[in-house]
């Protein structure tokens, strides 16, 4: 209680989520949180290059097993996580119209399309191999098939508006198709990114498949682009210039790259986003036997 006697509110400071847990960042820094209207809204951990380098690990150590299960199995995920999301609607809109300064109907519209745009890809979980694979024709005695497979460990840099429907429409594409990923919310908004962990880590997600970092793109993206244990970046929420200088960085070890975009999250995402991280993997085998 205050001298006054009102009740003083309990400001949170966020932690990341990094290996399905909680960690402060390493280097004890944290940034304020504020309103539109520039209000105080709570403490948010400033990721290091070090909270980086963890967050790849237990990305790398979470990929044999989420690639490994089976699409339909991920695709309950999916469907789980927008179940969390749904079941917390009050919570997110209401973060969503203090960040972003819109109406609490449109907050809540922001809330559903997420909800359904989780639901949606899920759904997708056991299609994208039949669409994306195919049996082809060779000269031969000879079966020749290609199948769509994850490919590894993906750095997502989520865009700076839209903080919950654009994070999910550039996550949830990424983890359906069995990657694992290493997510930079928006800095200005990251309350509705951080508040969506608390949801994964009370659903069946696996530990490690998506580990959250908030704080500074400029800080995190070059050095995780040149990470080498990082096999494709997303960089849909950085600025051009900062782009091109993870470009360069990505270039050293052949990473996929997918650049900026300024995407409308309200429209028919297709499945550019799923296909964008996927290698394609050809067998051949004696046709007959």
């Amino acid at each position: 209680m205050s001298e006054s006697g009102a009740r003083l509110g309990v400001r949170k400071t966020y932690k990341l989520f990094i290996g399905g847990k909680f960690p402060r960042s390493e280097s004890g820094r944290s940034y304020p949180v504020t309103s539109s209207k520039g209000d105080f809204l709570a403490n948010a951990a400033r990721a290091s290059r070090k909270d980086a380098r963890d967050a790849v690990v237990a990305a790398r150590k979470a990929f044999p097993g989420w690639s490994g299960a089976t699409a339909y199995n991920r695709g309950q995920v999916v469907y789980r996580i927008a179940e969390m999301l749904e079941g917390r609607r009050a919570q997110f809109a209401a973060e969503i119209s203090a960040v972003e300064g819109v109406s609490a109907r449109k907050a809540g519209e922001a809330v559903d399309a997420s909800v359904d745009r989780l639901v949606w890809y899920a759904g997708w979980s056991d299609k994208i191999t039949a669409i994306q694979g195919a049996v082809n024709p060779v000269a031969g005695p000879y079966l020749n098939v290609s199948t769509p497979v994850p490919t590894g460990v993906v750095a997502v840099v989520a865009p700076p508006s839209d903080p919950l429907l654009g994070l999910v429409s550039v996550v949830a594409p990424v983890i359906v198709t069995g990657n694992t990923c290493v997510v930079v919310a928006s800095e200005r908004a990251p309350l509705p990114a951080v508040t969506l962990t608390e949801a994964l880590a009370t659903s069946d997600l696996p530990g490690g498949v998506i580990n959250l970092l908030t704080g500074r793109p400029a800080e995190l993206a070059p050095w995780l682009a040149s990470h080498m244990d990082v096999n494709a970046i997303d960089l849909t929420g950085c600025p051009d210039d900062l782009a091109v200088e993870c470009e360069r960085a990505a270039a050293e070890n052949l990473k996929r790259v997918r650049g900026p975009a300024r995407d409308d999250w309200t429209a028919d995402p297709g499945t550019g986003r799923m296909t964008a991280f996927l290698e394609t993997r050809t067998v051949w085998h004696p046709a007959g036997t």
